[in-house]
């Protein structure tokens, strides 16, 4: 049985004469979160309208919950959709209340269940006030609970964290985890890398239209070959150097400000080297930085042109 959420087959989408979605493959099952990454104007707005039906393609077949998300009676299963958009707007002269019990009924749920995620998401003090008086983060916090309505089966957020503090971004990410338990399928669009990689199953990058990556975060790693950090004290250069003869070839040695050894490795030689290092006694501690989320998209918009987005001040490269 197809548990695909989402399915695109050969999905293209022009505006006239300019290209904005080249022709796109890919399913999302239930239960899992995908990272759409990319640069303004890469597509990812066009393939989210596309996926909630605002768009119809050029070519190609869209499916969402089995269904053409445009065709008739379309609107009774996109009341399973959940959507929060870039720029959140509200009617200003409504309560957050008044806002969401409209949300609520459009969808055919109840007004307690409105109520509960106001609670949810931190808005019931300012429930009876104006929009209006509502700060941005505030703004964005009732958008979010108008996308959860329902527990909803597909979850497509747009620049979600934008104008939450630290504590509202990780009870964010923690309703995201428990619909994606509850056999939820989500789509998260976001150009704040840091902090998402943990609660996404599979990433997808585009730039210009075209997908330039698509898998987990190990795969792409794997794809990508970049090297590995490690950051260990207690030894000195010289040490490492005679210890790892024949291990560090391509590496480079970085600068460090807490006074560590730092360099990298290729990934099939990060094992041999962690073990050796820790064979050592007097290795204080010993740390691994595996290529992050941010990394891999630098590593793909660039072309595949290998390069650590960290604080890179070459000292010396190993041959």
């Amino acid at each position: 049985m197809n548990d695909a959420v989402v399915e695109l087959q050969q999905v293209s989408k022009y505006y006239r004469s300019v290209q904005a979605l080249h022709p796109l493959t890919f399913s999302l099952p239930a239960g899992e979160a995908l990272g759409l990454f990319g640069h303004n104007g890469a597509g990812k707005s066009t393939l989210m309208k596309l996926i909630l039906g605002v768009l119809a393609p050029t070519s190609g077949q869209v499916l969402a919950l089995g269904h053409c998300p445009r065709s008739n009676g379309a609107h009774e299963y996109r009341r399973q959709f959940g959507y929060l958009p870039e720029n959140v707007s509200f009617y200003d002269q409504l309560t957050g209340r008044e806002v969401l019990h409209y949300f609520a009924k459009l969808k055919g749920h109840t007004k307690g269940h409105a109520d509960s995620l106001l609670d949810e998401v931190n808005l019931a003090h300012a429930a009876d006030r104006q929009v209006k008086t509502y700060s941005k983060g505030m703004r964005q916090r009732l958008g979010l609970a108008q996308a959860f309505l329902g527990s909803p089966k597909l979850l497509i957020l747009d620049e979600p964290t934008v104008g939450l503090d630290p504590v509202a971004t990780r009870e964010f990410y923690q309703t995201v985890d428990r619909l994606k338990t509850s056999g939820c399928a989500v789509i998260l669009c976001s150009h704040v890398l840091p902090g998402i990689e943990g609660h996404i199953d599979r990433a997808m990058i585009l730039s210009k239209g075209r997908k330039l990556a698509l898998g987990t975060l190990d795969e792409l790693r794997a794809e990508a070959a970049l090297p590995t950090e490690v950051m260990v004290s207690g030894v000195s250069q010289s040490e490492i150097k005679s210890l790892l003869n024949g291990h560090l070839k391509d590496s480079t040695w970085l600068a460090d400000s807490e006074g560590r050894e730092r360099f990298t490795v290729t990934a099939d030689h990060k094992l041999d080297v962690m073990k050796r290092l820790l064979a050592q006694e007097q290795v204080q501690d010993l740390q691994l930085k595996q290529p992050s989320l941010e990394d891999l998209y630098h590593f793909y918009l660039s072309g595949g042109v290998a390069g650590m987005t960290s604080d890179v001040a070459m000292a010396e490269v190993e041959r």
